[in-house]
């Protein structure tokens, strides 16, 4: 699958945050998406996936124009949104969870996908979502993708609150899920290690992109310094 944003502008009522943008996420890559706080990372994400409203420009999936984004529609292509926070139901148990991401009729192999994916939500399923650790409850979130076997995943600060410990778990299965040939679209504030697995780097300033580059040029481009070395954690 290919997700190509065409000529966007987006943003929240009078304010537009991006402004004719282009840009695209195929099958199999993996790309990390850097900028400071405001520069529309999170938008960019939920113009992607319906959830904020194209003002100007197109949406493709593939080579199908979009002329209607919702959320419903996107999913249904294999769009899986992964969003800032905690993508979950605290009030409900991990197991109940999982059985909302999956279809009805898909229920029992959507299980099995989440807890071959991460084990320890298997010892977890009948216990609240809002009783696990940030780590686990974040591993919930991401095994939507898993459930759905999404053709995309876009990935919005999954390591916010999680311990240094588990960060190797979710890397690790952001990296499985291209290997089985998913899309990755990774907003992430640890910039080593989202460019260890990206192929491709991109740097948003101000709704627009300023370096569009493989990550080991990222680093010699005026864009690193001026964006992300200072202060970056990694």
């Amino acid at each position: 699958m290919r997700l190509r944003l065409e000529g966007a502008d987006a943003g929240y009522g009078d304010m537009l945050v991006l402004r004719g943008m282009d840009f695209t996420i195929g099958t199999g890559e993996v790309a990390a998406l850097f900028g400071p706080n405001g520069a529309g990372k999170s938008t960019l994400l939920r113009a992607l996936t319906g959830l904020v409203p194209l003002s100007a420009g197109r949406l493709y999936v593939d080579e199908t124009r979009v002329l209607r984004p919702s959320v419903h529609a996107l999913a249904h292509a294999g769009i899986c949104h992964i969003t800032q926070g905690r993508s979950i139901f605290d009030a409900l148990t991990v197991r109940e969870n999982i059985r909302l991401f999956s279809s009805r009729a898909h229920e029992r192999e959507g299980l099995e996908r989440a807890v071959s994916a991460f084990p320890a939500l298997g010892k977890r399923l009948d216990q609240l979502a809002s009783t696990l650790s940030g780590g686990e409850q974040q591993m919930l979130a991401l095994s939507r993708a898993y459930v759905c076997a999404a053709r995309v995943v876009l990935v919005d600060e999954l390591s916010l609150g999680v311990a240094p410990v588990v960060l190797d778990d979710i890397f690790r299965s952001l990296s499985d899920l291209a290997r089985n040939g998913a899309g990755l679209l990774i907003v992430e504030q640890y910039v080593s290690r989202a460019l260890a697995i990206a192929q491709r780097a991109y740097v948003l300033s101000r709704g627009a992109i300023v370096f569009d580059g493989s990550p080991r040029t990222l680093s010699q481009d005026a864009a690193f310094d001026r964006y992300l070395a200072i202060g970056a954690p990694t």
